[in-house]
């Protein structure tokens, strides 16, 4: 038997590359025509950001925290979980983030989006709109069959980067326990995109990387302010 060191990351990993973009074709087939009920979504996220206010953080909340019930739901527990054991994890990950949030955001109101001033807000911004057309794009652009794209709201990679950018344009840091499990997301789907060989392997943790760093010099500076106000 050999030793536990010897193995890699892909030893562990359940199913081949092209099992995995096979389950994302099916899927996708299933749900059509939701995707584009997605994408009405995604534009609404956009509208909402740009015009800021609490409000419609109520609204964007709501429409996140629906987003990630589904992804936790008809992906990860009615698919995902029948050629990975961990998605039944997952999908509870993804339950409690989608609970989070509309606590948080939706009935608590604790969601405030703030003008697109200041880096971590354009950041923020940035990111949801690669969520809703840089990731479905990327795809193809690797190789991938148009059937096989991930898109935002059914599918959990641009779903959690679209959550990221989101946060990053909140006004206030009331939503920061909100980042814990799309960054553990982050490092776990680019664990198993490595293990797979994959080209993009290194994007969703540089996504939680970005929005981490950013969320981190944005309380800085806040704190900053707080202090000069004191003196």
């Amino acid at each position: 038997m050999s030793e536990w060191w010897t193995y890699t990351l892909s030893d562990f990993l359940l199913f081949s590359p092209k099992t995995y973009h096979r389950l994302f074709e099916l899927y996708n087939r299933d749900l059509w025509p939701g995707q584009i009920v997605a994408l009405g979504l995604g534009v609404a996220l956009v509208v909402l950001l740009r015009r800021g206010g609490p409000a419609r953080g109520r609204i964007v909340a709501a429409i996140l925290a629906g987003c990630w019930a589904w992804v936790a739901w008809a992906f990860h527990a009615e698919r995902y979980a029948g050629i990975n054991w961990a998605a039944t994890w997952f999908a509870a990950a993804f339950a409690l983030e989608a609970l989070l949030l509309l606590w948080t955001g939706a009935i608590r109101g604790r969601l405030a989006l703030a003008p697109p001033a200041g880096a971590a807000g354009r950041a923020g911004r940035a990111l949801l709109l690669f969520a809703l057309v840089g990731q479905p794009l990327l795809g193809p652009l690797l190789g991938r069959a148009w059937v096989e794209v991930e898109l935002f709201g059914v599918a959990p990679d641009p779903t959690v980067v679209a959550t990221l950018g989101v946060l990053l344009a909140v006004a206030s840091g009331r939503g920061r326990h909100l980042m814990v499990i799309p960054v553990l997301w982050c490092a776990v789907g680019g664990a198993f995109l490595w293990a797979m060989d994959a080209p993009d392997a290194l994007l969703m943790p540089l996504a939680a990387a970005l929005a981490l760093t950013l969320a981190a010099c944005r309380r800085r500076a806040a704190a900053g302010d707080a202090a000069a106000e004191l003196r």
